[in-house]
């Protein structure tokens, strides 16, 4: 059996059949095709993320452990998935300069909510298929945590679709894939061992033309409050706008408390391809 392909062509089902991946009255759906990919549960690059994002961020092995009981993390592997947002709801939000499209906040809110289904969906099929299973950011270990640079938290699928060679990061602090990046990510965790995805990258930033060469920086002129600049992405500037402004006139508007506009993540080179 390969458990890759299974697990893989599960998720993909999950997507394409789930009426919760659709926006409401409509057949329209919030994520096209998924990614997945697989990162050992003893990569090093989880003991490294405890120094470059922080000692608050856990490892994969303390999440499983929390689930099944100590002595149960020792093998296993990191499944995760970027859900492509859909190509309707990223022309609407191309257009916007301040707020998100009314498609993109459905998407930021109730798109997510069948994320969540989709990791809980998840963590059942391996289970009922004898393994054992958690979902991140379905734990009681899952918080968020105030650090000098801003918010973060104990687990970051970001980071976690880098170590299973999804994509790399972008000035902006998003993360591109060979969809690109304006998407949503998954993870789940499981004993199961699979073989891990190559990570056919070399650099953090390399599917960034920022990164790459210093030729782009689209982004910059599409924040509408200044927080990504040639220097990076300031997440305090960020978080009080998308958590703060947004939510409020947004919940107004569409009737969604919406985080976030996604603005850097439409209308860039890097919204559906790694950029050439």
């Amino acid at each position: 059996m390969n458990w890759n392909e299974r697990i893989g062509g599960e998720i993909d089902r999950i997507v394409r059949e789930s009426p919760a991946n659709r926006h409401p009255g409509s057949d329209v759906p919030y994520f096209e095709e998924p990614l997945v990919g697989y990162a050992s549960l003893r990569d090093p690059l989880f003991e490294a993320y405890r120094e470059i994002i922080g000692d608050h961020h856990l490892t994969p092995a303390v999440f499983l452990e929390s689930a099944v009981g100590p002595g149960n993390g020792g093998e296993g592997t990191v499944i995760c998935w970027i859900l492509p947002i859909s190509e309707a709801t990223r022309k609407s939000n191309r257009t916007e300069n301040r707020m998100p499209s009314r498609e993109w906040a459905y998407t930021r809110t109730n798109g997510e909510a069948f994320n969540n289904e989709l990791r809980k969906q998840m963590v059942e099929f391996l289970t009922s298929c004898g393994n054992l299973a958690i979902a991140p950011l379905l734990s009681d270990l899952f918080r968020t945590v105030e650090t000098p640079e801003g918010l973060s938290s104990t687990w970051s699928e970001r980071h976690a679709a880098y170590a299973a060679g999804l994509g790399t990061f972008s000035l902006s602090r998003g993360f591109i894939t060979e969809r690109g990046i304006a998407h949503r990510c998954g993870s789940v965790i499981t004993d199961l061992v699979l073989a891990p995805t190559p990570r056919r990258y070399l650099h953090h930033g390399e599917n960034c033309l920022f990164y790459r060469d210093g030729s782009c920086g689209a982004c910059i002129s599409r924040c509408p409050v200044g927080a990504i600049t040639r220097d990076g992405h300031d997440k305090r500037l960020c978080r009080d706008y998308g958590y703060g402004t947004v939510v409020r006139e947004v919940g107004e508007k569409y009737g969604v408390a919406t985080p976030g506009c996604g603005l850097c993540q439409t209308g860039v080179p890097c919204e559906t391809a790694i950029p050439g």
